[in-house]
C-alpha cells in the first residue's frame, strides 16, 4: 500500500498516467472503486447503450433540478469500472479543434497551445485509417491507443455526408487532422471489432511491468500533512486504509469526483468547506466551479425504405448480431454505428466550428429505448461552446454521498438561439436530394414544431447531455485566484498533489472528451517525471477563408 505515485481513478487520464510512469521505472498504485471491465456489454461496441445504464459500471449521478429546463434532472453517467468512462462511452474519438487549445494557452494554461498538445495526441495514437485520405502528418501510428473507422456500408451513413455537401458545406477526410470543419467519416476507439478503452491501451501494459498495483476501494480524502499530500485514505473491506505516496498523489477521478475529493480533503472554497465542518487547508474558490458540458438534441426522421438498423431491433436480430460478434468480432456489433460526423459553423463571423453532428442510422435514444417504431435515422446535434457554467459541490462530508451537480444548462439566451439554429440547419440537411430515397416524415421535433416558442418548448423537454462534463479544477496561472491547478497540473497551495483529467480543462473542447482527457494524462506524465515537454509542432489548422462573411 505504498508507491512512488498514487493515482485515484483508473479512467482515461489515470490509465495513461499509470502506463507512462511505470514505463519510466516508477512504482504506481491506482485506486479504483469500480470492478472488472470484462464481459460483452463493455467489449462489444454495438452494445454501448447497456454499460452506461448499468449500476454495476456507472456512478449513477444526476444533476440537481435544472432551473432553465423546467426542473428536469439530467443523467450524468461516469464510469465506475476499470477504464472509467472510456469503458462505457460511445467510443467516439475527437481531439478537439486546434483553436480550443490556443484558447487554453491564451487564458493562462501556458504550454497547452495547439502546437504543444499535437505531439501528445500523436504519441498516444495508433491510427488505422491512413489509406482513407486525411493528412497522416497530423496522426500517430505507433501509440497504444488504436483509432479506426467503421465499415460505412449503410447507405444512410454516406447520404449524410453527401447531403452536407449538397447543402453547401465543406467535406473533410479527417476531422482530427488539419481540417475539422465539414462532413466526413468518424473516428472511434475500436480495434479488431472490440472497444479499445484506456484500460486496454494503457493500464494492461502498466500492470504487466509489475510496477503498477490496482487497489479496489472508495477514495475518501487525500492525506495532507504540513501542506504536502502524503497519501490517500480509502474505504475497502469495510474498513479504512491509507495508501502512502513516496512522491506525489494524482487525482484522475473525473470532473465530478476530483473536485469532490479535493473538497473532502480541505482544498476548495473556504466558506463551503467550513459549512460542512471540513478544515480548510487551502482556500481555492475555483474548486468545483466552471462546470461545462455539451447538450444535444436528436433530430429524427422516419425512413421510407428498410435500410436502417431497426431490422435488428428484435430478439432474433439482437441474437444474430451478438452471435456474429462473439464468433468473429464482425457485423453490426463490431461498430458503435457512429460512422459519419460533421462539424459546422452556426453563422458567419464564427471562426471555427461550433456545432457538432453524430449521425446514427436508426431512430433510438442513448439509453437504448427505441423512440420510433420502425425504420428511421437521426442526427445528434448540439452547440460546442455554451456560455452556461455550473458547479459541483458537497452534499455532505460523507464521502459515500453523491455530490451536488448543478449545470445551469441553457442559462444564456445564446444557448436557445444556438439550439434553434441547430434544428433549422439539420432540417435543411435532411431535405437535401441525397436523403430523398430514404426520408419519410420527421419524427421529432415533428413538422408542426416551427415557431421559436414551439422550438423552445421542444428543446426544454428533450435536450440531453452528451456526457462531456469538464472544467471543475480549472488550469491557469498560479496567481489566478480562480485557477485550481497550474500549467503543470499541480494543485495551487498544496505540495505533492496534482489533478490530471477533464476537470482541468479551462474551456470545453470541440467534440467528445475522451481523446483530450487521455492527452492530459500523457502530457501530465512528462511534467510529473520532470521531463522537457515534447517539442511543439506548428501545424496550421484549416480555417474557412470566408468565415467572417459566410456560414458555409
Amino acid at each position: 500500500m505504498q508507491a512512488d505515485y498514487v493515482i485515484v481513478g483508473a479512467g482515461s487520464a489515470g490509465c495513461a498516467l499509470a502506463h507512462r510512469l511505470t514505463e519510466a521505472g516508477r512504482s504506481v498504485v491506482v485506486i479504483e472503486h469500480g470492478g472488472s471491465d470484462k464481459g460483452p456489454f463493455i467489449q462489444m461496441p454495438g452494445a454501448l447503450s447497456y454499460p452506461m445504464n448499468m449500476k454495476r459500471y456507472d456512478w449513477g449521478y444526476q444533476s440537481e433540478p435544472e432551473p432553465y429546463l423546467g426542473g428536469r434532472r439530467l443523467a450524468c453517467p461516469r464510469g465506475k469500472v476499470i477504464g472509467g468512462s472510456s469503458s462505457i462511452n460511445g467510443m467516439v474519438y475527437v481531439r478537439g479543434h486546434a483553436e480550443d487549445f490556443d484558447h487554453w494557452s491564451d487564458t493562462g494554461a501556458s504550454g497547452w497551445a495547439a502546437a504543444d498538445v499535437l505531439p501528445y495526441f500523436k504519441r498516444m495514437e495508433n491510427w488505422h485509417a491512413s489509406g482513407h485520405g486525411g493528412d497522416p502528418s497530423w496522426r500517430g501510428t505507433d501509440g497504444p491507443l488504436h483509432v479506426s473507422r467503421g465499415s460505412r456500408e449503410n447507405p444512410l451513413v454516406k447520404a449524410f455526408v453527401e447531403a452536407g455537401r449538397q447543402a453547401g458545406y465543406e467535406t473533410t477526410q479527417d476531422y482530427n487532422g488539419a481540417k475539422q470543419e465539414g462532413f466526413g467519416p468518424m473516428d472511434s476507439t475500436i480495434h479488431g471489432g472490440e472497444r479499445w478503452s484506456a484500460a486496454r491501451a494503457y493500464l494492461k501494459p502498466a500492470r504487466a511491468t509489475g510496477r503498477c498495483t490496482l487497489v479496489r476501494g472508495l477514495a475518501t480524502r487525500v492525506v495532507i500533512k504540513e501542506g504536502r499530500a502524503t497519501g490517500v485514505e480509502l474505504l475497502r473491506h469495510g474498513g479504512r486504509d491509507t495508501v502512502h505516496a513516496g512522491r506525489e498523489v494524482i487525482l484522475a477521478a473525473s470532473s465530478i469526483n476530483s473536485p469532490k475529493l479535493l473538497m473532502l480533503s480541505g482544498v476548495g472554497p473556504g466558506a463551503h468547506l467550513s459549512a460542512h465542518g471540513i478544515e480548510v487547508l487551502a482556500n481555492r474558490p475555483g474548486v468545483g466551479m466552471n462546470l461545462q458540458d455539451h447538450l444535444e438534441l436528436y433530430v429524427q426522421m422516419a425512413a421510407s425504405q428498410p435500410v436502417s438498423l431497426f431490422k435488428y431491433w428484435n430478439l432474433f436480430g439482437k441474437a444474430w448480431v451478438g452471435l456474429q460478434w462473439l464468433a468473429a468480432r464482425r457485423g453490426p456489433g463490431a461498430s458503435n454505428q457512429f460512422e459519419s460526423a460533421a462539424f459546422i459553423r452556426s453563422r458567419a463571423g464564427v471562426r471555427y466550428p461550433d456545432i457538432q453532428y453524430h449521425f446514427l442510422p436508426i431512430a433510438v435514444r442513448y439509453d437504448g429505448k427505441a423512440a420510433a417504431e420502425g425504420h428511421g435515422f437521426q442526427a445528434h446535434v448540439g452547440p460546442m461552446r455554451s456560455p452556461s457554467r455550473g458547479s459541483v459541490s458537497l452534499r455532505s462530508r460523507d464521502p459515500r454521498d453523491a455530490p451536488k451537480i448543478q449545470f445551469n444548462y441553457m442559462s444564456h439566451a445564446k444557448d436557445w438561439e444556438d439550439f434553434r439554429t441547430c434544428i433549422h440547419l439539420t432540417r435543411e440537411i435532411f431535405a437535401q436530394e441525397a436523403f430523398q430515397p430514404f426520408a419519410g416524415a420527421e419524427i421529432q421535433p415533428g413538422a408542426d414544431v416551427q415557431s421559436d416558442a414551439e422550438l423552445d418548448g421542444f428543446i426544454r423537454e428533450h435536450v440531453e447531455s452528451a456526457y462531456h462534463p469538464c472544467g471543475t479544477c480549472r488550469m491557469g496561472a498560479r496567481d489566478d485566484p480562480g485557477a485550481v491547478v497550474d500549467p503543470e497540473a499541480r494543485v495551487i497551495g498544496v505540495e505533492g498533489l496534482r489533478v490530471a483529467d477533464s476537470s482541468i480543462f479551462p474551456r470545453i473542447t470541440n467534440g467528445n472528451l475522451n481523446a483530450p482527457s487521455i492527452m492530459v494524462g500523457e502530457k501530465a506524465a512528462d511534467h510529473i517525471l520532470g521531463r522537457s515537454p515534447l517539442p511543439p509542432e506548428n501545424a496550421e489548422p484549416w480555417i474557412h477563408p470566408d468565415w467572417q462573411t459566410s456560414q458555409r
